[in-house]
């Protein structure tokens, strides 16, 4: 680093914040809505909770879905004594879903564990699932101002750019903890780390800094380059692969719709969803959708007309979903694939957590329904 004092460094940070910070996130608030004084605690369970939605989720985004489980489960025993279907349904179109099921069963471990449930060391909170050391410093700071240093993605690129790191933050981040803990006020942790986090949001951004506006552009290394924009430097992504994956919407005499719910493991573990996979090579879409419910459910489908065709873009695969409108011929529907499986009326779909594209079918498949029940003109 700039081998300047850091105090001037933290103090125009916290003098910034004062005025260009975001003061109004519910969960760093007292229940009056004003802010804590120096070494106050808040609630652990708010900022848990908020910090979990956080990961890999904007703040704008998350807000809603906090102040909804919040109402539902107001502390970490109604978290814990929830039922995860209730859970997953109030998570549900916030994406990620396996940190609702670590959130939920953590809570539950907390609740078991009794006595003050919340720990005050990195060690007990990394103990929980789902939380690694950034998202444990950042609870520790904003419940119980203690000085744990933060690094998120945006910590990541303004200290990028407050040095000029030559190489990508994620292969050497021991450096960048310790520069984290380097510049990290530790007389008001809590402050500091929002400001740090409210730097990068809203001044220090991926793309067009805003650099005019930053209190610390007279030690930035990488604005006195005059490029700051170029860094952090980015490791080279493998390509995002592509599949497409056959549905089928499979009705029974009565109307009803087959749906299924996965597995715990993976990202949407424990979801529900219409049944289908992976189209093979060569192979027509009706006949993969046939092949698939086939040896996921152990049932024989006609396969009709298409209902919906729609792509989604998850970190790591792009997906495009090829929709059918199915009717049950044989089988007794088994759960070969999943946890079990079900047959619901279309209007009851709603009371089941689905997948962010699996929304999108329900919705399509509804509007079908109410179309076909239209008197003809």
């Amino acid at each position: 680093m700039d081998p300047g004092p850091i105090e001037p460094l933290r103090s125009s940070l916290l003098d910034w914040w004062e005025d260009h910070g975001r003061h109004d996130i519910p969960w760093k608030l007292r229940p009056d809505g004003s802010r804590p004084g120096p070494g106050e605690p808040l609630d652990p369970f708010g900022v848990w909770v908020a910090e979990v939605m956080l990961q890999q989720t904007q703040l704008a985004v998350v807000l809603p879905y906090w102040h909804r489980l919040m109402a539902a489960f107001p502390d970490v025993g109604a978290l814990a004594a929830a039922s995860e279907h209730d859970v997953l349904m109030l998570w549900q179109g916030l994406g990620y879903y396996a940190r609702a099921r670590r959130l939920h069963g953590g809570a539950q471990r907390l609740v078991a564990a009794g006595g003050d449930p919340w720990p005050r060391t990195l060690e007990g909170w990394m103990a929980l699932p789902g939380i690694g050391r950034s998202t444990a410093a950042s609870i520790l700071s904003s419940a119980f101002d203690l000085p744990h240093p933060i690094l998120d993605g945006n910590v990541q690129r303004v200290v990028a750019r407050l040095v000029a790191h030559p190489g990508p933050p994620k292969r050497d981040m021991a450096h960048f903890w310790r520069l984290s803990e380097t510049v990290l006020d530790p007389h008001r942790p809590r402050a500091f780390n929002q400001a740090l986090m409210d730097l990068g949001a809203g001044v220090c951004t991926p793309r067009q800094p805003c650099c005019g506006a930053c209190p610390w552009r007279g030690r930035c290394a990488a604005y006195a380059a005059g490029d700051p924009g170029r860094l952090p430097v980015k490791d080279t992504s493998p390509p995002v692969p592509f599949q497409v994956i056959g549905v089928g919407v499979v009705r029974d005499k009565d109307g009803r719709v087959l749906i299924d719910q996965r597995l715990q493991e993976g990202l949407l573990g424990g979801l529900w969803e219409f049944p289908g996979g992976k189209q093979e090579p060569g192979e027509a879409i009706e006949a993969t959708i046939q092949r698939e419910l086939r040896e996921e459910l152990a049932i024989e489908v006609a396969v009709g007309e298409e209902l919906i065709t729609l792509e989604h873009a998850y970190s790591h695969k792009r997906l495009r979903f090829v929709v059918h409108l199915c009717r049950w011929r044989s089988g007794e529907p088994q759960p070969l694939a999943s946890q079990q499986v079900r047959w619901v009326a279309p209007e009851e779909l709603s009371s089941y957590p689905f997948p962010a594209a699996n929304a999108r079918i329900i919705s399509a498949l509804l509007l079908r329904l109410r179309a076909s029940q239209r008197p003809a003109e």
